[in-house]
This record gives structure tokens, sequence and C-alpha cells, in this order.
């Protein structure tokens, strides 16, 4: 099944990959995972430092709540900044897009290295602009999907997805280095960021005979935006990566607050949520190339809806507690994988850069959500109970939506 409008006489069709995915392919897979993993390394910087900061009183007296608008704001740009750079990767291929979220992405960079550091406001002004950093999803998604057979194109997108384990980077790293010197951790991600956007240019390249959508990018974001299966999937994918982002984000500060755990060790422990995560996106964008998409999601809400429900009691982190935590890490990457292999299987090719955005900033809104609601829930019943139980409720609702109308639509003709 596909969605499409069709093409214009002026355009030729495009050339449709080769039924095995060349050596360079592999090559411009490796290249977007690695400007990934560094632009999601910059994006989630803020979420170690926030208990951090909350502590020792660097940011004046913050609240929780503080806190958790602080980690956010970087997700909501990346979030709805992926609509327009999922367009205008459509437009100009990633070769381009990739080198330019990367530099743009050193300048809040910096600013927040040498100069934010001083107060709470101006570290919410420039984490703002750092979620550009967020944005880059929206470009490897069609890169990589133009590269590849339709056949590897779970496997593919999956292994890109496994870049949002630059957030494992910022968790292990970013304390340790603000130790030694509170501009350390933001120099290192501007220079990774750069050398990097001067190799993807050096090294990277669009697709043989991609096609440059017609028309403006408004038009295109609106046709997108019309498709039924966009929202569907946008749905979905809220839940699944947004779930991944709000823990990967908020966790330090759940674990320090419920558990009594110090800043570092609730860091490692986030390490330990993302890694899961990472290893079983690709995981999942295989098992959805070989069982169904529609299968591994209906499998991963299922754990997902079961591990919040334990979470939300506060068991024994031992064993009990890091189970459900590690259960919902593998399921949540896993369906994040399954959802994009789906979106490649049902999209034409000059579209889906555009769908990927709008698609791409429900998860990132959905990860922005929740680290809001759960500290304003805690702020006024002194629980997080509430919070998790609100997650296994939505996964139940994605699980229904994902057997009933997703299945349906898989199987009749796009609208």
């Amino acid at each position: 099944m596909s969605e499409h409008t069709g093409t214009t006489p002026t355009q030729a069709p495009p050339q449709a990959p080769p039924a095995k995915a060349t050596g360079k392919a592999w090559l411009m897979l490796i290249m977007a995972t690695l400007g990934f993993a560094v632009n999601f390394w910059a994006w989630a910087l803020l979420s170690p430092l926030g208990p951090l900061w909350r502590d020792d009183g660097t940011l004046g007296n913050i609240t929780e709540g503080d806190v958790a608008l602080l980690v956010a704001v970087p997700v909501i740009v990346g979030s709805l900044g992926r609509i327009v750079v999922g367009a205008l990767t459509d437009k100009h291929g990633g070769r381009i897009m990739f080198p330019v979220v990367s530099l743009a992405t050193i300048v809040p960079v910096l600013v927040i290295g040498f100069w934010a550091q001083s107060s709470l406001i101006a570290i919410l002004i420039t984490g703002f602009f750092l979620g550009i950093g967020g944005t880059a999803f929206a470009i490897g998604v069609p890169f990589v999907n133009a590269w590849f057979p339709p056949s590897q194109r779970g496997l593919a997108i999956g292994i890109f997805g496994a870049g949002m384990g630059g957030t494992a980077i910022s968790a292990l790293t970013t304390v340790p280095l603000y130790e030694q010197s509170h501009s350390l951790p933001f120099v290192l991600t501007a220079i990774f960021l750069a050398v990097y956007a001067v190799a993807a240019w050096l090294i990277m390249r669009d697709a043989p005979g991609r096609t440059a959508p017609t028309g403006s990018l408004v038009s295109r974001v609106v046709a997108n935006s019309k498709l039924s299966i966009t929202w569907l999937l946008a749905f979905l994918y809220a839940v699944a990566f947004g779930g991944y982002v709000a823990f990967s984000v908020y966790l330090p500060s759940y674990l320090k607050v419920a558990y009594e755990l110090d800043p570092s060790d609730a860091s490692n422990r986030m390490a330990g949520f993302v890694v899961v995560a990472v290893i079983c996106r690709p995981l999942g964008g295989w098992l959805a190339d070989k069982l169904g998409a529609i299968e591994v999601l209906v499998g991963c809400f299922g754990i997902v809806a079961v591990g919040a429900a334990i979470a939300a009691f506060t068991p024994i982190l031992e064993h009990v507690g890091t189970g459900a935590f590690l259960g919902m890490a593998a399921a949540l990457g896993a369906g994040s994988g399954a959802t994009f292999a789906l979106i490649a299987k049902v999209t034409e090719p000059a579209r889906v850069g555009g769908v990927t955005g709008i698609v791409g900033a429900a998860g990132g809104l959905g990860g922005f959500l929740p680290p809001l609601l759960m500290g304003y829930i805690y702020g006024r019943t002194d629980s997080y109970g509430w919070g998790l139980m609100l997650l296994a409720i939505t996964a139940v609702v994605a699980l229904v939506l994902t057997t009933t109308v997703v299945r349906k639509k898989q199987a009749a003709p796009a609208t």
C-alpha cells in the first residue's frame, strides 16, 4: 500500500533502489546514524544537569516543576521543528540538511557553556534553540529510506534510529565533565558537531534518482497533514518514542526523588534505560520486516502497559522496579523502530520526509508533555504513581488502536 498523489509531468519517476542494499548505502546509513547521535547528544545536554542545578543553587531556588520545564523546552523545539526540517529534507536532501542542522546546533551549545548558566531564564531561552539538534531525526529517515530497498527499510530505519543513543552519551558524560569544568561538556559537544558537519558534507550523498517535490513548503506540509495514516502513526509514535524521550530526560529527576538516588547514580541508570531502548530499536525494525509492524507494535504496547502499571506502585528498585523500567525501555525502543518501518512501507519516497516530520513531531511532543505532567502531579500528590498509571492507560489505547483502525488502514487503500 502507498499514499501518493502522483508526479507532475516535469518530474522523472524516482529510480528504485536495488533489490539488496549496496556498500555505499550502508556507508550512508552509518553517517546518518552518527549525525543523529551527535545531534541528540547536544539535544539532551540539559537533562543530567537539571537535578544538579536544582540542588547546588546554580540557577537560584528552582522547584521540581522548573527542572521539568528546563529539560522539556529543547524537546518541543526539536519536535515541532521536525515538521519544517522533514519537508526541507524532501526538497534539498540530507546531504545539505545534516551539516546545516549540526552547525546551527553549535551556537546554543556554546552559549549555554559560556554564558547562559547564570539564570533559569537564560537557560530556558538558549535551551529553546538547543532543540534544533532534535530535528536531525527528520533528516535521516527520508535520507536512509531512499538508499534501501523496501525489504530492508525496517532494519535500516531501525539502525538509524539507534542514533537516539546520543542521549546515553549525554547521560554518561555530562555530569563528570561538568564537575571538571562547567563549560567542558558543551565545548566537547560543539567540537563533535563541527567535525561531523565537515565529514557529512565531504562524504554524504543523496540516493541516485532522488526527486525533489514540487510546490511550496507550506503546501507540502498541508498535503501531508491531510493523510489520515499520518495522524494515526503520529499517535502511535507519540506513545512509543514520546515515552522513551520522556524517560530519557526525566528519569534522573524521578529516580532521585522516588528512590533517593544521587545524581550520578540516577544518570547512570537512565543511561542503562537508553542503551536498552537503543539496542531494541533496530530489532523492532527488523522484526517488522519479518513479522509485520502491526504485530510488533501490539506486543510493545502491551509490555509498556504492564511495566507502567507496575512502576506506578513504586516497587523496590532492585529486580522489580528495574525490570519494569528496562522492559518498558525495550518495548518503547522496538515500538519506535516498528512505527517507522510502517511509515517506510505506506508512504511514497518523495513524501517520507514530510510525513516523518509530522510523525516525529508527535513523538517529540509525546516526550515534552509527560515531564511537565509528572512534575505537576508530584507537586500536588507527592507521588509519581498517577502519572505512570496514565502512561499505562495510554499504552492500552494505542494497543487497541493498532489492532483495529491502523490494521484496517494498512490493508485498505490510503486516504
